[in-house]
Protein backbone atom coordinates (compact mmCIF):
# COMPACT_ATOMS: atom_id res chain seq x y z
CA UNK A 1 0.00 0.00 0.00
CA UNK A 2 1.60 3.47 -1.09
CA UNK A 3 0.76 6.41 0.79
CA UNK A 4 0.17 9.17 -1.89
CA UNK A 5 -0.17 11.85 0.92
CA UNK A 6 3.55 11.30 1.73
CA UNK A 7 4.50 11.41 -1.98
CA UNK A 8 5.57 13.29 -4.99
CA UNK A 9 3.17 12.97 -7.74
CA UNK A 10 3.48 13.62 -11.74
CA UNK A 11 0.40 13.08 -13.80
CA UNK A 12 0.81 13.27 -17.31
CA UNK A 13 -2.39 14.97 -19.09
CA UNK A 14 -3.03 16.17 -15.63
CA UNK A 15 -4.78 19.21 -17.00
CA UNK A 16 -6.75 17.37 -19.53
CA UNK A 17 -10.09 15.73 -19.05
CA UNK A 18 -9.66 12.31 -16.90
CA UNK A 19 -6.26 14.17 -15.88
CA UNK A 20 -8.63 17.03 -13.70
CA UNK A 21 -10.15 14.15 -12.57
CA UNK A 22 -7.38 12.22 -11.42
CA UNK A 23 -5.71 15.59 -9.65
CA UNK A 24 -9.28 15.95 -7.78
CA UNK A 25 -8.75 12.60 -6.36
CA UNK A 26 -5.46 12.60 -5.39
CA UNK A 27 -6.10 15.98 -3.45
CA UNK A 28 -8.97 14.62 -1.99
CA UNK A 29 -6.34 11.43 -0.65
CA UNK A 30 -4.41 14.28 1.24
CA UNK A 31 -1.43 14.28 -1.76
CA UNK A 32 -0.16 17.77 -2.16
CA UNK A 33 3.16 17.90 -4.14
CA UNK A 34 1.48 16.83 -7.48
CA UNK A 35 3.30 18.28 -10.79
CA UNK A 36 1.17 18.57 -13.96
CA UNK A 37 3.80 18.67 -16.75
CA UNK A 38 1.89 21.33 -19.91
CA UNK A 39 2.89 21.73 -23.83
CA UNK A 40 4.19 23.10 -25.27
CA UNK A 41 6.45 24.02 -21.92
CA UNK A 42 7.06 20.30 -21.78
CA UNK A 43 6.72 18.26 -25.22
CA UNK A 44 6.47 14.64 -23.81
CA UNK A 45 7.72 13.39 -27.54
CA UNK A 46 10.91 15.02 -26.92
CA UNK A 47 13.62 12.92 -24.68
CA UNK A 48 15.33 16.80 -23.21
CA UNK A 49 12.00 17.57 -22.29
CA UNK A 50 11.42 14.38 -20.49
CA UNK A 51 14.54 14.44 -19.12
CA UNK A 52 14.07 17.83 -17.53
CA UNK A 53 10.82 17.15 -16.20
CA UNK A 54 12.28 14.21 -13.83
CA UNK A 55 15.60 16.41 -13.13
CA UNK A 56 13.52 19.38 -12.45
CA UNK A 57 10.60 17.47 -10.20
CA UNK A 58 11.90 14.52 -8.02
CA UNK A 59 8.88 12.08 -8.74
CA UNK A 60 7.85 8.80 -6.34
CA UNK A 61 4.71 7.99 -8.66
CA UNK A 62 3.71 8.57 -12.31
CA UNK A 63 0.40 8.50 -13.35
CA UNK A 64 0.54 8.62 -17.36
CA UNK A 65 -2.33 10.04 -18.84
CA UNK A 66 -1.27 12.20 -21.44
CA UNK A 67 -1.97 10.90 -25.10
CA UNK A 68 -2.78 11.75 -28.57
CA UNK A 69 -6.12 10.92 -28.77
CA UNK A 70 -9.32 11.77 -30.34
CA UNK A 71 -13.31 9.98 -32.15
CA UNK A 72 -13.27 7.82 -35.07
CA UNK A 73 -13.01 10.96 -37.54
CA UNK A 74 -9.55 12.23 -35.72
CA UNK A 75 -7.84 8.72 -35.94
CA UNK A 76 -8.86 8.09 -39.49
CA UNK A 77 -7.64 11.53 -40.45
CA UNK A 78 -4.16 11.39 -38.42
CA UNK A 79 -3.11 7.59 -37.96
CA UNK A 80 0.66 8.70 -38.88
CA UNK A 81 0.71 11.09 -36.16
CA UNK A 82 -1.08 9.47 -33.16
CA UNK A 83 1.10 6.45 -33.63
CA UNK A 84 4.13 8.63 -33.51
CA UNK A 85 3.16 10.46 -30.62
CA UNK A 86 0.96 8.30 -28.69
CA UNK A 87 4.71 5.76 -29.00
CA UNK A 88 7.26 8.63 -28.59
CA UNK A 89 5.36 9.76 -25.23
CA UNK A 90 4.62 6.06 -23.71
CA UNK A 91 8.42 4.71 -24.22
CA UNK A 92 10.21 8.46 -23.62
CA UNK A 93 7.97 8.18 -20.26
CA UNK A 94 8.03 5.48 -18.73
CA UNK A 95 11.66 4.63 -19.59
CA UNK A 96 12.80 8.05 -17.62
CA UNK A 97 10.51 7.21 -14.92
CA UNK A 98 12.86 4.17 -14.70
CA UNK A 99 16.06 5.90 -15.15
CA UNK A 100 14.97 8.89 -12.24
CA UNK A 101 14.27 6.15 -9.52
CA UNK A 102 10.51 6.42 -9.93
CA UNK A 103 8.85 4.30 -7.43
CA UNK A 104 5.87 3.41 -9.40
CA UNK A 105 4.72 4.11 -12.94
CA UNK A 106 0.63 4.17 -14.06
CA UNK A 107 0.27 3.46 -17.26
CA UNK A 108 -2.92 4.45 -18.63
CA UNK A 109 -3.86 2.04 -21.89
CA UNK A 110 -6.87 1.56 -23.97
CA UNK A 111 -9.94 -1.03 -24.96
CA UNK A 112 -8.65 -0.05 -28.71
CA UNK A 113 -5.61 -2.05 -27.48
CA UNK A 114 -8.35 -5.27 -28.09
CA UNK A 115 -9.13 -7.13 -31.21
CA UNK A 116 -11.64 -6.33 -33.56
CA UNK A 117 -13.66 -9.34 -32.97
CA UNK A 118 -12.42 -10.43 -29.04
CA UNK A 119 -14.80 -12.12 -27.37
CA UNK A 120 -17.72 -10.56 -25.03
CA UNK A 121 -16.73 -9.33 -22.53
CA UNK A 122 -13.03 -8.73 -23.18
CA UNK A 123 -10.85 -10.25 -20.64
CA UNK A 124 -6.72 -9.27 -20.65
CA UNK A 125 -5.71 -12.31 -21.21
CA UNK A 126 -7.34 -11.97 -24.99
CA UNK A 127 -5.27 -8.90 -25.80
CA UNK A 128 -3.14 -10.50 -28.24
CA UNK A 129 -5.45 -12.85 -30.22
CA UNK A 130 -6.16 -10.38 -33.01
CA UNK A 131 -5.54 -6.80 -34.55
CA UNK A 132 -7.09 -3.93 -33.23
CA UNK A 133 -10.00 -2.69 -35.28
CA UNK A 134 -8.59 -0.51 -38.10
CA UNK A 135 -10.14 3.15 -37.55
CA UNK A 136 -8.22 2.83 -33.61
CA UNK A 137 -5.13 0.64 -34.52
CA UNK A 138 -2.16 3.25 -34.31
CA UNK A 139 -3.46 4.37 -30.94
CA UNK A 140 -4.40 1.29 -29.60
CA UNK A 141 -0.82 -0.81 -30.86
CA UNK A 142 1.18 2.32 -29.22
CA UNK A 143 -1.08 1.62 -25.57
CA UNK A 144 0.39 -2.35 -26.34
CA UNK A 145 3.77 -1.40 -27.02
CA UNK A 146 3.87 0.65 -23.41
CA UNK A 147 1.91 -2.54 -21.76
CA UNK A 148 4.96 -4.72 -23.06
CA UNK A 149 7.23 -2.50 -22.10
CA UNK A 150 6.04 -2.45 -18.71
CA UNK A 151 6.20 -5.93 -18.54
CA UNK A 152 9.91 -6.16 -19.89
CA UNK A 153 11.08 -3.46 -17.55
CA UNK A 154 9.65 -5.19 -14.72
CA UNK A 155 11.48 -8.71 -16.11
CA UNK A 156 14.92 -7.19 -16.21
CA UNK A 157 15.11 -4.22 -14.19
CA UNK A 158 12.37 -5.30 -11.63
CA UNK A 159 10.38 -1.74 -12.41
CA UNK A 160 7.29 -1.30 -10.49
CA UNK A 161 4.92 -0.59 -13.86
CA UNK A 162 1.17 -1.43 -14.11
CA UNK A 163 -1.10 -0.60 -16.72
CA UNK A 164 -4.35 -0.60 -16.76
CA UNK A 165 -6.74 -0.99 -19.82
CA UNK A 166 -9.24 2.11 -19.80
CA UNK A 167 -13.32 2.21 -21.13
CA UNK A 168 -14.44 5.05 -23.20
CA UNK A 169 -14.90 7.83 -20.66
CA UNK A 170 -17.61 10.31 -20.47
CA UNK A 171 -18.58 12.94 -18.20
CA UNK A 172 -17.74 16.65 -17.27
CA UNK A 173 -15.33 18.44 -18.85
CA UNK A 174 -14.66 16.20 -21.82
CA UNK A 175 -13.80 17.39 -25.53
CA UNK A 176 -17.37 18.42 -27.19
CA UNK A 177 -15.26 19.31 -30.57
CA UNK A 178 -17.36 17.73 -33.15
CA UNK A 179 -13.89 17.12 -35.04
CA UNK A 180 -12.21 15.17 -32.55
CA UNK A 181 -14.95 14.49 -29.41
CA UNK A 182 -15.77 10.84 -28.78
CA UNK A 183 -19.52 9.83 -29.41
CA UNK A 184 -21.06 11.17 -26.21
CA UNK A 185 -19.81 14.35 -26.06
CA UNK A 186 -20.72 14.32 -29.67
CA UNK A 187 -23.80 13.29 -29.60
CA UNK A 188 -25.18 15.66 -26.52
CA UNK A 189 -23.88 18.88 -28.42
CA UNK A 190 -25.21 17.45 -31.54
CA UNK A 191 -28.85 17.34 -29.41
CA UNK A 192 -28.29 20.07 -27.74
CA UNK A 193 -27.39 22.54 -30.36
CA UNK A 194 -30.65 20.95 -32.43
CA UNK A 195 -33.17 21.79 -29.67
CA UNK A 196 -31.72 25.17 -29.15
CA UNK A 197 -31.51 25.67 -33.19
CA UNK A 198 -35.22 24.86 -33.69
CA UNK A 199 -33.83 21.71 -36.00
CA UNK A 200 -36.03 18.75 -36.49
CA UNK A 201 -32.98 16.39 -37.60
CA UNK A 202 -30.22 15.18 -35.90
CA UNK A 203 -27.26 12.73 -38.17
CA UNK A 204 -25.56 9.92 -36.42
CA UNK A 205 -22.64 8.13 -37.44
CA UNK A 206 -23.06 4.85 -38.69
CA UNK A 207 -26.60 2.28 -38.00
CA UNK A 208 -26.36 2.21 -34.51
CA UNK A 209 -25.78 -1.02 -34.29
CA UNK A 210 -22.68 -1.37 -32.39
CA UNK A 211 -22.22 -1.74 -28.70
CA UNK A 212 -20.41 0.21 -26.52
CA UNK A 213 -19.57 0.48 -22.84
CA UNK A 214 -18.67 4.18 -20.75
CA UNK A 215 -17.23 4.54 -17.36
CA UNK A 216 -18.04 7.91 -15.97
CA UNK A 217 -14.72 10.14 -15.37
CA UNK A 218 -14.95 10.70 -12.02
CA UNK A 219 -14.99 7.13 -11.21
CA UNK A 220 -12.06 6.03 -13.38
CA UNK A 221 -10.10 8.25 -11.34
CA UNK A 222 -11.05 6.28 -8.10
CA UNK A 223 -9.72 3.14 -10.33
CA UNK A 224 -6.68 4.67 -11.31
CA UNK A 225 -5.61 6.52 -7.71
CA UNK A 226 -6.65 2.42 -5.94
CA UNK A 227 -3.81 1.09 -8.07
CA UNK A 228 -1.58 3.74 -7.85
CA UNK A 229 -2.16 2.76 -3.75
CA UNK A 230 -2.71 -1.21 -4.00
CA UNK A 231 -1.62 -2.87 -6.89
CA UNK A 232 1.99 -3.87 -7.93
CA UNK A 233 2.03 -6.23 -11.15
CA UNK A 234 2.55 -6.29 -14.77
CA UNK A 235 -0.37 -7.60 -15.60
CA UNK A 236 -2.88 -5.76 -17.14
CA UNK A 237 -6.58 -4.82 -15.65
CA UNK A 238 -9.28 -3.91 -17.21
CA UNK A 239 -11.12 -0.55 -16.04
CA UNK A 240 -14.67 -0.36 -16.89
CA UNK A 241 -17.83 -0.03 -15.33
CA UNK A 242 -19.86 -3.32 -16.47
CA UNK A 243 -22.34 -2.03 -18.71
CA UNK A 244 -22.99 -2.46 -22.49
CA UNK A 245 -25.51 -0.32 -25.06
CA UNK A 246 -25.86 -0.12 -28.35
CA UNK A 247 -24.93 3.37 -30.04
CA UNK A 248 -28.67 3.08 -31.04
CA UNK A 249 -29.78 3.31 -27.03
CA UNK A 250 -27.36 5.67 -26.21
CA UNK A 251 -28.53 8.11 -28.89
CA UNK A 252 -32.07 7.85 -28.27
CA UNK A 253 -31.47 7.99 -24.30
CA UNK A 254 -29.45 11.34 -25.28
CA UNK A 255 -32.40 12.73 -27.27
CA UNK A 256 -34.32 11.80 -24.57
CA UNK A 257 -32.72 13.75 -21.77
CA UNK A 258 -31.81 16.59 -23.93
CA UNK A 259 -35.26 16.72 -24.82
CA UNK A 260 -34.96 16.24 -28.43
CA UNK A 261 -38.17 15.45 -30.13
CA UNK A 262 -37.01 15.72 -33.82
CA UNK A 263 -35.64 12.89 -35.95
CA UNK A 264 -32.38 10.62 -35.85
CA UNK A 265 -31.31 10.04 -39.28
CA UNK A 266 -28.43 7.25 -39.38
CA UNK A 267 -25.70 8.14 -42.27
CA UNK A 268 -24.64 4.40 -42.67
CA UNK A 269 -21.82 5.90 -45.24
CA UNK A 270 -19.61 6.78 -41.87
CA UNK A 271 -18.00 3.81 -40.28
CA UNK A 272 -19.45 1.98 -36.99
CA UNK A 273 -16.27 1.17 -35.83
CA UNK A 274 -15.68 -1.88 -34.03
CA UNK A 275 -18.51 -4.09 -33.52
CA UNK A 276 -18.80 -4.58 -29.82
CA UNK A 277 -17.02 -3.48 -26.06
CA UNK A 278 -17.62 -4.64 -22.74
CA UNK A 279 -15.09 -5.58 -20.64
CA UNK A 280 -14.29 -8.05 -17.96
CA UNK A 281 -13.87 -5.86 -14.77
CA UNK A 282 -13.66 -8.47 -11.99
CA UNK A 283 -9.62 -8.08 -11.75
CA UNK A 284 -10.11 -4.44 -10.71
CA UNK A 285 -12.45 -5.81 -8.15
CA UNK A 286 -10.17 -8.94 -6.94
CA UNK A 287 -6.90 -7.00 -7.14
CA UNK A 288 -7.57 -3.67 -5.88
CA UNK A 289 -11.45 -3.35 -5.18
CA UNK A 290 -12.39 -1.33 -7.75
CA UNK A 291 -16.29 -1.04 -8.88
CA UNK A 292 -17.88 1.64 -10.83
CA UNK A 293 -20.57 3.84 -8.31
CA UNK A 294 -21.75 6.31 -11.02
CA UNK A 295 -25.76 5.37 -12.37
CA UNK A 296 -25.43 6.00 -16.13
CA UNK A 297 -28.20 8.42 -16.98
CA UNK A 298 -27.23 9.88 -13.59
CA UNK A 299 -23.94 10.61 -15.54
CA UNK A 300 -25.08 11.62 -18.84
CA UNK A 301 -27.35 14.29 -16.92
CA UNK A 302 -24.80 15.50 -15.26
CA UNK A 303 -22.28 15.99 -18.63
CA UNK A 304 -25.47 17.45 -20.13
CA UNK A 305 -25.77 19.67 -17.58
CA UNK A 306 -22.16 20.42 -17.74
CA UNK A 307 -22.15 21.25 -21.59
CA UNK A 308 -25.30 23.60 -21.49
CA UNK A 309 -23.69 25.42 -18.73
CA UNK A 310 -20.97 26.34 -21.11
CA UNK A 311 -23.15 28.09 -23.43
Amino acid sequence: MINLAEKNVIVTGGAGFLGSFVVETLKNRGCKNIFIPKYPEIDLTKLEDVKKMYKDFKADVVIHLAGDVGGIAYNRANPGSVFYNNLMMNILVQDEAYKARVEKFVGIGSVCAYPKFAQIPFREEELWKGYPEETNASYGLSKKVMLEMSKAYKQQYDFNAVHLLMINLYGPRDNFDLETSHVIPALIRKFVDAKDEGKDTVYAWGDGSPTREFIYAGDAAEAIVLAAEKYSSPAPVNIGSGMEISIKALTETIAKLVGFEGKIDWDTTKPNGQPRRCLDVSRAKEYFGYEAKVDFEEGLKKTIEWYRGRL
